[in-house]
């Protein structure tokens, strides 16, 4: 019997390594047709979990519902199970060089339960060649089974998008690979069990590494052009999303939009893609200089907010500034690779002094990772505020509001321009 077939029979186990914002999902929707053990090193996290609780506050209550799953810590529980997915961070480290200390620790985890006839597909976001050259060693020496011989290895990459409910895992195409066709093959009807629009098989493991890899260069890339040319026009007084609503009428134009660009994808994978090319004596200059642009337009936003104060008359130091929004994107409360920390830590080195809300993010977390934490009260004498990150519930905002909140010759710098041709009284600035 194939290891789909006990599965699907519920004679085995299938386990998730990693139950963050991509493993939960994954390790309940396989919970609606098979048994599953879901593993995570935090046992804060896991106790929430068993509760009903997404510590990523992405999933409701709701979504733990009518599931076969046991939700642990213990790595002896990994023993009940054959088919495993291991979805783990995979940073950078301070000097943007890929970490793979989450993804390596998983493997050991893995490898210590691993036995003959098992799989283990990994969905985390790496460079191609990491799954085989990095891990399967690994799974190796500490099982002391045989690569292929004695155990199947895949690549399955995550595409969920955190905040987006229209795109969720069950409804994307899904990316599979194998280390042979039988492999490949299992793997993908493993997956048909809860993907709905089908399967992509991948003709290799490093093909499905490395389409992952170039989903989110290429978005990255896009961005920074659009930040570039935000910079240019803006010297020439000139629009950027006038001229994108003009150039959007032709029909094959890529409508990207300038913004700050942070997380754990968009401002990270393209490093992982760059490392590598170097192994290969290779400089990708169009990826870093794209990583370049989109890493420095924190600190431009900081800066046009200074020359805003200036130009009204403003002392920039001690000037009061309210910033906004504090996570990587809009309605999410994950504040990783952030790169409004960019536009608070500027603000600072000038003198001013900041203020930030979020209705999404946690001051504990933002103290930790930032060294800043959110505002208890917000004040009614700000000489400029800055609107970082467009949530929902700033959408709706109006010219009165932030009125109430500003000083005489009130700033509002609007990062992502969603107040456009909606302020008339009080100075505006965006992108």
């Amino acid at each position: 019997m194939s290891i789909y077939e006990n599965l699907l029979q519920k004679e085995t186990s299938l386990s998730v390594i990693g139950l963050g914002y991509v493993g939960l999902p994954i390790a309940l929707e396989f919970a609606r047709k098979i048994k599953v053990v879901g593993f995570d090193i935090k046992p804060d996290r896991v106790e929430m979990m068993k509760n009903g609780i997404d510590p990523s506050g992405e999933l409701s209550s709701e979504a733990f519902m009518n599931t076969d799953i046991l939700i642990t810590a213990n790595q002896e529980d990994l023993k009940l199970c054959t088919f495993h997915i291991v979805a783990v961070p995979t940073p950078v480290d301070s000097h943007n060089l890929p970490d793979l200390t989450p993804l390596l620790a998983a493997t050991r985890t893995v490898g210590k339960a691993l036995k003959k006839g098992d799989y283990v597909v990994y969905e985390s976001t790496v460079y191609p060649g990491a799954t085989e050259e990095d891990c399967v060693p690994i799974l190796e020496q500490l099982s002391g089974l045989k690569f292929v011989e004695d155990f199947k290895v895949g690549f399955s990459p995550e595409r969920i998008n955190p905040g987006d409910k229209e795109h969720s895992l069950t409804s994307i195409i899904k990316i599979v690979s194998g280390c042979d066709d039988e492999s490949l093959d299992q793997i993908a009807k493993v997956y048909e069990l809860i993907v709905k629009p089908g399967i992509h098989r991948a003709p290799t493991i490093k093909v499905a590494e490395a389409a992952k890899i170039i989903e989110n260069a290429q978005r990255d890339i896009n961005i920074a052009f659009m930040n570039e040319l935000s910079i240019i026009f803006g010297r020439m007084n000139i629009n950027i999303y006038d001229v994108l609503d003009a150039a959007g009428t032709k029909w094959n134009f890529l409508k990207f939009y300038p913004g700050l660009v942070g997380g754990h994808c968009i401002g990270v994978d393209p490093y992982y893609l760059t490392y590598k090319a170097t192994e290969y004596r290779y400089h990708a200059q169009v990826i870093t200089a794209g990583r370049y642009v989109n890493d420095s337009m924190g600190f431009y936003v900081a800066k046009q907010c200074v020359k805003q104060l200036i130009k009204v008359g403003k002392n920039v130091l001690n000037a009061r500034v309210l910033v906004m929004g504090a996570t990587f994107k809009e309605n999410v409360s994950d504040i990783r690779n952030s790169r409004v920390a960019d536009v608070v830590s500027e603000l600072k080195q000038y003198g001013a002094c900041v203020d930030i809300t979020d209705p999404y993010a946690s001051s504990d977390e933002l103290v930790h990772e930032y060294g800043f934490g959110l505002t208890d009260e917000i004040r009614q004498d700000y000489d400029a505020v800055i609107v970082a990150v467009n949530h929902a519930t700033y959408l709706d905002l109006t010219e009165d509001y932030f009125k109430s909140l500003s000083s005489v010759n009130g700033i509002l710098i609007d990062v992502k321009g969603i107040f456009r041709n909606k302020i008339h009284e009080l100075n505006y600035w965006s992108l």
